[in-house]
């Protein structure tokens, strides 16, 4: 393998003989025919690599936005070069990265967390990457960086840098190293950082769980089949506390039939459907589930809102925590007022970006510990709705994969997975 600086020097003696031969034979070309003269065997060599140049730059493509809008209308999938790494820089390639609804709304410009845009990528109006989550692997490495080396799989330490890229460049100190790699899957790692995340946190965070009463315990959750709510499953199953998981109907009778079995095999104690909590017959199923209040509701998590999360208040023990981290249904929470004064009921917001990013150690922690689940075979992938990215792959089909995300019944959350090389 030839050093950059032989490469360099052979080069240009192959563009100072091609100038002499022309010099000499009086020849006279037009600009287009001497550019190709001056393409030597080591730019047709770098081309067939297509990702890294002879002088170590790195071709890459990045889905960016210069506007506010829907991913069909501002989402351009832009090309450009990343530079050789120096000091604590640490190129990196994509491995997978889902599509969250929270990233289709940041696009939107609906989100309260608002991604920097900028021309760092050589865009010809400032832009920002999409994407919040994501694993990538280590390519290269600057000369002072410590912790990483190639080969090395990464999740980013925030959110806002953006993982829908084919590669790129960030500082050591931007990123967290998967510590141990035996036994999981680029999926499992690009989906660890969001949901299971925030529904590690709010079960432990938001309820003192006497851990002495174990199987006596229970908490109550709306949206159950989302990412979070199959992963609050999985913990407290784990953490031994009981589930209500409460879904939306599907389209038949057997399909919502289909759906809660699914989710009693992750560990699911009961699912019930909307109508089914907004029943008038559900206060006393509750009664009978929890031994008339002996086996207490502790928790209650809510994504959806509106009358959903009312009906969830209402089941809950006093003293407990409802915790609101979505609203799917764009309904505000309607609150009893008995149940503030004579339940003394809390309720609480959760934000996984905002506690990450003043929490970085204890995020790491809590994705090493939900990994950990995952390597011992306890904690299941969530279904996915797979779309493949090579370097061939072309904007529009990625666009459409984004604008997908926020349509109706899926049979998984979306995510994308590159499949081009270094």
């Amino acid at each position: 393998m030839l050093s950059r600086n032989a490469m360099r020097s052979a080069i240009d003696a192959f563009h100072n003989n091609t100038s002499l031969l022309l010099r000499t034979r009086g020849a006279s070309l037009t600009s287009a025919t001497a550019r190709q003269c001056r393409t030597s065997p080591f730019d047709s060599w770098a081309s067939g690599r297509k990702h890294i140049s002879v002088y170590g730059y790195t071709q890459a493509k990045a889905l960016v936005y210069s506007k506010y809008g829907e991913p069909k209308d501002v989402l351009q999938l832009h090309k450009h070069s990343i530079s050789p790494p120096h000091g604590t820089q640490v190129t990196l390639r994509l491995l997978a990265a889902p599509l969250n609804p929270a990233d289709v709304n940041q696009i939107q410009g609906v989100y309260p967390s608002k991604p920097p845009f900028q021309t760092t990528l050589g865009t010809q109006e400032p832009s920002a990457v999409g994407g919040n989550e994501g694993a990538f692997e280590v390519v290269t490495t600057g000369s002072n960086v410590k912790t990483l080396r190639k080969g090395d799989w990464v999740v980013m330490k925030q959110t806002g840098l953006g993982t829908w890229r084919t590669h790129a460049q960030l500082d050591e100190s931007q990123l967290i190293r998967i510590e141990n790699r035996e036994g999981l899957t680029p999926l499992q790692i690009s989906t660890v950082s969001v949901n299971p995340v925030t529904a590690y946190r709010m079960i432990k965070d938001f309820c003192d769980w006497d851990w002495m009463r174990s199987g006596e315990e229970w908490l109550i959750q709306n949206g159950a089949n989302s990412g979070v709510g199959r992963a609050a499953i999985q913990l407290a199953r784990e953490w031994g506390i009981k589930t209500i998981n409460v879904v939306r109907e599907r389209e038949s009778p057997e399909a919502t039939a289909d759906l809660k079995k699914e989710l009693r095999e992750l560990g699911a104690t009961v699912v019930v459907t909307e109508s089914e909590l907004l029943s008038a017959e559900f206060r006393s199923r509750v009664k009978e589930l929890t031994r008339h209040g002996k086996e207490p509701i502790r928790l209650g998590l809510n994504c959806v809102g509106g009358k959903s999360a009312t009906a969830l208040a209402k089941t809950l023990a006093p003293g407990s925590h409802l915790v609101t981290y979505g609203a799917m249904s764009k309904q505000p929470v309607s609150l009893p007022s008995g149940l503030l004064i004579f339940k003394n009921l809390v309720f609480d917001g959760f934000w996984v970006s905002k506690w990450g990013d003043q929490n970085p150690q204890l995020k790491e922690n809590t994705i090493n510990d939900v990994l950990q689940l995952t390597r011992a075979g306890k904690f299941k992938d969530i279904p996915v709705d797979e779309m493949k990215w090579s370097w061939e792959t072309d904007g529009p089909m990625l666009t459409a994969a984004v604008q997908e995300t926020l349509s109706g019944y899926r049979g998984g959350k979306g995510l994308l997975k590159y499949e081009g090389g270094d």
